[in-house]
């Protein structure tokens, strides 16, 4: 079932365990340990197959090493997947997440995890009961909660980096952008854009929240499924990954795509689809690193707010470095990127 998946994989462990009582697969993917033990948050999600909650999982994985790499962390890159037949709740959520805290204490440290989809820091709490490899758990439990704001924050600093760039002012006043999901983070994102004056469009395919913040915050709504086709100088997923592909890029009408999602580009050559079309790419995995930066600085590295707000802001120098990268060699900011990856990588080794 798996075989084929994990030949083509060059990462370095996957645990797997069927929990039979919730119907579960539990994958927890370890991509690389060079720079320190694999991190990455808890993903629970229904999937047709197991096959496409083990593929999820290990693109994931893959792309926290390199978000974490990126990010100068001493951390290597990890995920995992619970793939149920449903989101589960009350007692029975509580008792999932148990005995998953059972399969991570039994890595010994080589995975930590987090918050990801569909899962919270309450949940964190839990795992945290059977596992001591567990960040982002609530303050009352003795972690630092959730670092959804700090996921915004980053992805704020990387729209001024690639608006500098691309515009030659950093400045956001009425330049428009479009967020696709307006929720734990981009919410966040877009208050902090309207309050320095950019027009916002927003979507999501939850019609009623998209039109609420756009009510709050001064902003228009956008179908779904007009998004990507819509004119704006940048467009910022924030939602779903796999956004941004062969059959999506060239609808794209945007100066720039900096958002928050996961894996927004369908196939790695995507980033060449952009750079060919002149449309300056943040790569993912180096704007979105806000959250993971909290939550290492704060409960990992012992520092204080001050110098965790200070990383994150520091995601925007990684982001000019590597739009310079491409522009004095022409190549895309995805292969830039992925240069300064390897580079710390090896470094590690």
């Amino acid at each position: 079932m798996f075989e084929e998946l994990l030949r083509e994989w060059d990462g370095e462990l996957v645990a797997v365990r069927y929990d039979a009582p919730a119907r579960t697969w539990m994958l927890v993917c370890v991509h690389s340990t060079v720079l320190g033990p694999g991190a990455g948050g808890t993903r629970m999600n229904v999937y047709a197959t197991p096959h496409d909650a083990l593929r999820d999982g290990l693109r994931l994985a893959s792309a926290m090493t390199s978000k974490n790499a990126a990010a100068g962390l001493p951390l290597g890159g990890g995920k995992a997947v619970l793939a149920v037949p449903s989101i589960p709740t009350g007692q029975a959520r509580r008792e999932l997440f148990l005995r998953y805290g059972d399969l991570v204490e039994s890595l010994h440290g080589t995975y930590w995890t987090a918050c990801d989809m569909n899962t919270t820091p309450r949940d964190m709490d839990v795992i945290g009961g059977r596992c001591r490899s567990v960040f982002g758990k609530t303050a009352e439990a003795g972690g630092s909660g959730s670092s959804a704001f700090s996921t915004a924050d980053g992805v704020f600093h990387g729209i001024c980096a690639a608006v500098a760039h691309a515009f030659g002012s950093p400045s956001l006043e009425g330049r428009s952008v479009l967020i696709q999901g307006v929720g734990a983070v981009g919410r966040p994102l877009a208050e902090h854009l309207a309050r320095e004056g950019s027009r916002l469009i927003l979507t999501d395919v939850d019609e009623v929240r998209a039109k609420e913040a756009a009510s709050e915050l001064g902003g228009e709504v956008v179908a779904p499924e007009e998004a990507v086709a819509t004119a704006c100088d940048v467009f910022s997923p924030c939602a779903t990954g796999g956004v941004l592909s062969a059959e999506t890029i060239p609808r794209l009408r945007c100066r720039i795509v900096a958002g928050a999602a996961n894996n927004q580009l369908a196939e790695p050559r995507d980033a060449e689809l952009l750079h060919e079309r002149g449309i300056l790419y943040a790569p993912d995995y180096v704007v979105n690193a806000g959250g993971i930066i909290h939550l290492a600085s704060l409960e990992l590295l012992g520092e204080d707010e001050a110098a965790k707000d200070a990383r994150v802001r520091a995601i925007a120098d990684t982001l000019t470095r590597v739009f310079e990268i491409a522009a004095s060699e022409g190549i895309s900011t995805g292969a830039a990127a992925d240069r300064i990856v390897r580079e710390r990588l090896a470094a590690g080794r």
